[in-house]
Order: C-alpha cells, then structure tokens, then sequence
C-alpha cells in the first residue's frame, strides 16, 4: 500500500495539493549562505522540487531573492583583482592604522583603475543614495551569477526556465502589467519556470516605502501570486514557520500551524540577510490571501504556507501529491473563505486555544446531523402524500413570494447597502439584488414546476422474469439534498421548490452577502410549506444553514446527505469536490463559446446573437466568454459583431491569431477565462474542425453555439460533434436555463457526464428503484437451478 493511502492530513492541507497554478518565493536567507555565496544544497533541493511539480502538470512561479547578496561578494573580488601592486599596499597600511586606532576597514580603498562602490565616503551622496548604488551595482553583477545556478539546476533537471526581472511601473501602468501577465501565462503554458526578482539594478531598491507597490520580495512574490492567478503561495525562509514568539528569543515559542489576525504574535530580529524580515512576510502572506475586491477581481490566491527553506522537503510537502512528508510550516487562508472554515476545524483538534474557536462551536457536528436527520424524515413522509399535497405546497410559495414582497425587498435592500459598504465586487452586487420582475418570474417558474406531471413514480420499465415473477422500475427521489450558493438569493424559492416536486429533503447555504434576503425567504417558504402541507410536513424538511462551521461539517455527513450541488465560484466547487465523500453535481466553470461560421452571411443576425450571448446578464454562467470567428469572416460578418460588441461596451481582447490580424488592442492573459463581466476574449480559425479543436481545449462544457445559414450542414455538424451539456445552432448561449428549456426551474447547470447534464430540473434529482413481484405465491432462485429447474426465466419486455 503506498503512503498516500496510509498517512492522512488536515483536509485544508490536503486541497493545496489539488493547486494546478503556485508561486513559490525563496528568500536571501535561503538562497545564499552568509558569505554570500549561493547554497548548492538549499539551491538544488528548491530546484528538484520545483522540476518535479512541473513535471506533474504543476505550473509553477518562482520569485528568488539572493542577488544583491551574491553580488556584494562578486565586486568585492573584482575590486581586489582590479587593484594595482601600490593600491594593495596601501590598502594594508590603511587597515593596519585603522586597527591601531580602533577603526574598522571597509575592505576595499578607493582605486584609480576601479573606483570602488564599497567606498562610500568617496562619494558626495547621502547614505540612503550610497547603499541604493551600492546595492544596484550588486543587483546587477548577482543577477548573472544567480542565473547561471538557476540554468545548470533546472538543466538538470530537464526543465527550462527564464528570467523577468520587474520594478514598480510593470504592476502600476496597465499596459505593462498587460504585457507582464501575457508573457508569464504564455511561458507557464509552455511548461517554463519564470523566475521573477525586482529589477533592482534600475530601481535602486526604490521600493522601500510602504508608499510604493511592494517593498521588498516577500511583498512582490504576493502581488505576483494575486496577479498571475496563483492560487496557493510558499514564502520559504530561514525559520519553520510564524511562532506566537521569537524561538531564538524564547525556548518556549510555539509554531502555529494556523494564522490568525486575533492571535498575539511577538516579532524577534530579522535575518541578517536580506531586507525582509518575519514581520514582512506576515504582511506578504496577509496581502496574498486577502479576499478580492473591484480593483483585484482577478485573484485567485487562497492560501499561504510560510515554510523553512532548510527543510529540503518543505516544497513537496506542501504542494506534492504525497503527504507522507508532513505538513510543514504556518497556513495563511482567505478570511471568510470555505478553507479557513476548513482550517478552523483541522486545527482545533491540535490546538484549541490557539484557533480561537469558542465552546459554543464545538457542538456544530452534532447540531448539522440533527438537520440533515431532520430533513430526510420530512422526506420520507413527503413521499407518500398524493401529487396534490406537493402541488398545494409549491403553489403557496408562488403566492407568498408575491404576497411578501415588501418583506423581501426590505431584506434584500439590507443587504445591498451593506455589500456597498464592503466593497463588494460589482460582479457579485448585481447577482444579489432582487427585483419586481426577478420575483414574478420565480413566481412563474414555481406554478410551470407545479403543473407538470407527477414526477414520482413513473415507470421506466416492466419486464417479466418467469411466469408470474414480474420486475418494475420507477422514480423515486435521490434523498437528501445540500445545495450551496454564492449570493443569489433568486437561487433559494428556485431550488426549494424543485426540491419539494421531487419528493427530496433540502439544506441550503447561501453566500454571507445575501444572510438577510436569505433568511426572509426561508421564513416564507417554510410557512408555505406547512400551509401548503395543511401541518403533515414541517418546515425542516427545507434547512438553512448559517454557521460557517456547519458547511464544512455537512461536507462529512455522507451517511444522511446523500448529493451536494454547488452554486458558485470555480474554487467554490474545486474545494467542495475536495473536501467530501457526497457526489457532487455541477459545475465549475462556465468558458462558453460563440462560433461564427464562413457560411453566416446575415451580420445582423450573428451581432444580434452574440450581443445577447454576452451582454443579457454578463456575469451569467451561460454567457459567452469567448468569441471565435472563421477567418473567411474577418472582413465581413466578423467585423460588424465586433462592432457592435464594443458599442455595447464590450471589452474585446484577443488571442494570438487576432492579435496578429489587429481585431484586439490588448492580449487575453488566458485562453480559458470565465471574466464574468462586460469582458470577452476574440479568436480567429482556420476552419470549423480548429474551431471544435479549439472548444474542446479550452471551453468547460458547458454551452456552445454556432452561428452558421440556416442550410449548412455545419450547422448539424456542430452539434453532433461538440461534446458539451449544452450545443446550440443559430441560438443564443444564455438559452441554457431551466426555466427557458420549460423545466420551470434549475437546480444549477451541470457539466458532468454521470446522473444529469445540462440544465438540472426536477427530472435531474430523481433515482430509480426496482421492485419485483411475485404473484400466486413465493419465488425464491433455487427453483430456478439445476438440471431440471422446476421454473424458467421467460426475461420478456411488457413495455
């Protein structure tokens, strides 16, 4: 048996290794030893490691720090060799009366035929413009030496690296960050390592300030995670980890397996080597994990590990496939995030003082079983009431929705001020508001999922096994669902009533920006349900969980939840597809495409579509995010749809094809983007095979479309070949929805290929079951074996 299936680890430590992008930062302490000189041991085992994450399909970023340090050692032997027989003398008597008198050498005196650097008193400057010269000449001869280790390692190892060296201006002129991203994502796609460092031959260290963009390494290798979408950053340095207190100062520090803002943490001294420090990488490793806002809607950096960099295990430990290394160093989360709900629960069996977590929570398990237990009882009872109790119940919660309107509003307009007031990205404010026609339309849904046929019981198929031995299969419900989504509380009256019509048990978890729409309307549709019941079924057969601890305790309950659907982000499905044992229905991104095809003459028309594909709810999982045109369309059709793109505000980047033929300014920094946003990315192909091609790499399965004439056979082509939930011809993406497929509702989309795919209405939470029947007595199958069976399977179809 190997390691992995024998050793086990914290599940928030565990989903760092599902990580498929990471940044990896090794500091001055790591690099170089304290004379300077680079550490072939630490320098080797970073490089391995790092080769053998590549190798896994890990695209890795790697921000060094070291220059400066080996280059002071580099001009001090060139100072020395450049010096004449008399200067060294000189030198000596220099430094022997210096000692006579207490001085100190500076190691290097001024030379005709090298003007020293080391000499600062030489110079007319103040001595903050002394050490930046100073350090910018070490910048400059380090990096090379610095480089040259990194090649012959990575050589080594069978894989390429490349060198970005980056100042201020790259991060804050936009078309430089532009140009920064394409070229980081373009060598990360080709499987070569960027190694980043600050330019700091041309900054001069001008990043010192808490006033500029990042102040040291530890502050860059954050900004890059955030900015080159990371989603998991290692700060490598000279100690284990973050410690309540200094360990050279205090025998007795703890290191902490878990950082918290509420947790005291007493700052030793700095390392001698380089210019961060503990402090700076609690700040860096803060910074990297802060949740994203409108100005940095992009980042995807959810955890930090700051780890030991002398531990020459410490990279595979964290992010490698095998745990069987131990979990190494301090785990930085995202506040309010799914992983630190995790991590809280991980760690307080270790250390419950020092997570923070009250008595009050410990209880959370026992209280999430209660409600999953709760809601499969009210199920079952559910599911043997006649159709019209079912029917009664949806068709009071299309009343109440409209009757409670006010009630609904006033909750709703809470919480949009206080999204407001937090900075919500603009994004998410837009999926959380309700409105007149958001309610009448969920109103509707609910009477159209009321009206249709009982979807209980139906029977699938009849078959006779042998004489008067019959076999049934019908619908049954799946049990007990758990459906969790980010900030649409529209989502909730959808999901409970498709829930009810199919006989299924319901827990819900809606985002934290919508905690009061959310409430209201649980409120409501819990007193439908028992109105609409007339008291046979209570309220609990529909939960809604508001503890962030319970989520992470539901994840668990395998035994009495019986799917989970997640309603949200791609890392909101990513860590829940990581962190249970229930299947999981849906989606994880929503990278739909538009096709038009050389057939497609009428331009209006195709403006029309992709106009709606993108712009009718452009934060919508069904709206177009790529745009693909067939290169005999460039100067026709193509050209009036990117028109009329822009005219409606659409922010149109490009692929490399289009760069090349001049339809975009800007580069798309990913092939795959879902931009959620009026952002959409622009392709040209050869033909409609690049097309699929193209579709296949880089969609997500979810809905694609093709707009072709009406007569072409491409048209049916297209959606014969295209492997997703959803293939359209001359349609918009944004048809991709329950309610428009006439199933009155969805559950969400889903792009797996196993129970349902697509648009999940009431049909996609049913199961079948068997039942057989026996008639004119028992059937057992030792009648049915021997040489002379006294009964003989007849397997005959009866419908």
């Amino acid at each position: 048996m190997s390691p992995t299936s024998t050793i086990s680890e914290p599940p928030s430590r565990a989903a760092l290794r599902s990580a498929r992008r990471v940044c990896v930062k090794a500091g001055t302490s790591v690099v170089a030893n304290e004379d300077g000189r680079p550490s072939l041991t630490r320098l080797g085992a970073i490089a391995e490691q790092i080769a053998e994450l590549s190798r896994s399909g890990v695209q890795v970023i790697f921000v060094s720090s070291g220059a400066v340090g080996m280059g002071k050692r580099v001009l001090r032997k060139q100072s020395k060799l450049s010096m004449t027989v008399q200067e060294w003398h000189n030198e000596q008597d220099n430094n022997s009366q210096q000692k006579v008198k207490g001085g100190t050498s500076a190691g290097v005196s001024t030379s005709t035929s090298f003007a020293s650097l080391l000499n600062l008193n030489a110079r007319p400057h103040t001595f903050e413009e002394k050490a930046k010269c100073y350090d910018s000449a070490c910048a400059a001869a380090g990096q090379f030496e610095m480089m040259n280790f990194y090649s012959s390692l990575f050589d080594q190892a069978d894989v390429s690296a490349s060198q970005i060296l980056v100042t201020q201006s790259d991060f804050t002129n936009d078309h430089r960050k532009q140009n920064l991203m394409y070229t980081v994502d373009r060598l990360l796609t080709l499987g070569v390592i960027p190694i980043i460092n600050e330019n700091d031959a041309v900054s001069a260290n001008e990043g010192y300030t808490s006033a500029n963009i990042f102040s040291d390494n530890d502050s860059l290798a954050a900004l890059c995670a955030r900015s080159f979408s990371a989603e998991v950053l290692v700060l490598l340095t000279d100690v284990p980890g973050v410690y309540d207190s200094s360990p050279k100062e205090n025998p007795n520090a703890r290191l902490l397996p878990l950082y918290r803002n509420d947790i005291p943490i007493a700052i030793g001294t700095k390392s001698s080597q380089g210019r961060g420090g503990m402090s700076s990488k609690i700040d860096a490793a803060t910074f990297a994990v802060s949740a994203a806002g409108d100005g940095d809607d992009s980042s995807v950096c959810s955890a930090c590990v700051v780890a030991a960099g002398s531990d020459l295990d410490s990279i595979r430990a964290i992010l490698g496939p095998d745990p069987k290394y131990g979990s190494k160093g301090t785990l930085f989360v995202t506040p309010g995030s799914d992983l630190e709900t995790q991590a809280l629960i991980d760690f307080k069996s270790e250390s419950p003082s020092s997570t923070g977590i009250s008595a009050n929570q410990t209880n959370v398990s026992k209280e999430a079983r209660q409600k999953a237990v709760e809601a499969r009882t009210e199920a079952r009872k559910l599911q043997v009431l006649p159709h019209a109790v079912r029917k009664n119940m949806l068709y009071a919660i299309a009343n109440a929705l409209l009757e409670r309107e006010d009630e609904i509003m006033a909750a709703n307009a809470m919480d949009v001020d206080q999204a407001e007031a937090d900075g919500t990205a603009l994004v998410l404010r837009k999926r959380l508001k309700l409105t007149d026609q958001k309610l009448a339309t969920l109103s509707s849904g609910l009477r159209q999922i009321a009206d249709q046929p009982d979807p209980l019981g139906v029977l699938k198929a009849k078959r006779e096994v042998s004489h008067n031995l019959e076999l049934s299969l019908l619908t049954v419900p799946i049990g007990v669902l758990m459906i969790i989504f980010e900030s649409r509380p529209d989502s909730m009256p959808q999901i409970a009533a498709l829930a009810l019509a199919s006989g299924n048990g319901l827990l819900l978890k809606g985002g934290k920006e919508a905690v009061n729409s959310n409430a209201k309307l649980h409120e409501i549709i819990g007193d439908a349900v028992e109105e609409g019941s007339n008291g046979n079924i209570k309220r609990s057969i529909i939960a809604l969980v508001t503890s962030r601890g319970q989520v992470a305790d539901m994840l668990s309950l395998d035994d009495v939840i019986d799917l989970v659907i997640p309603r949200g982000s791609n890392a909101l499905v990513s860590y829940i597809k990581g962190n249970t044992r229930i299947p999981v229905l849906g989606h994880a991104d929503g990278v739909c495409h538009v096709y038009i095809d050389s057939s497609c003459e009428d331009a209006t028309a195709a403006s029309n579509l992709v106009v709606d594909a993108k712009i009718d709810y452009p934060s919508a999982c069904n709206a177009m995010e790529t745009l693909l045109l067939h290169k005999d369309t460039v100067t026709g059709v193509a050209s009036s749809v990117l028109m009329a793109l822009r005219a409606a505000g659409v922010k149109c980047l490009g692929g490399p094809a289009a760069m090349k033929m001049g339809l975009a300014d800007v580069a798309a920094a990913e092939l795959k983007c879902e931009y959620g946003d009026l952002t959409c990315m622009v392709e040209v192909v050869d033909s409609m095979d690049d097309a699929i091609d193209w579709i296949h790499q880089y969609g997500s399965g979810h809905t694609e479309s093709i707009v072709c004439a009406d007569d072409s056979p491409n048209g049916e082509e297209f959606l014969r070949r295209v492997d997703a939930a959803c293939v359209f011809k001359n349609a918009s993406t944004r048809f991709a929805d329950g309610f428009r497929f006439g199933l009155g509702a969805e559950v969400g989309i889903s792009t797996g290929r196993i129970h349902s795919r697509g648009p999940v209405g009431v049909e996609g939470l049913l199961t079948t079951k068997w039942q057989l029947r026996s008639n004119g007595g028992v059937s057992y199958v030792g009648e049915y074996a021997g040489e002379a069976p006294k009964k003989k399977y007849t397997h005959k179809e009866l419908m």
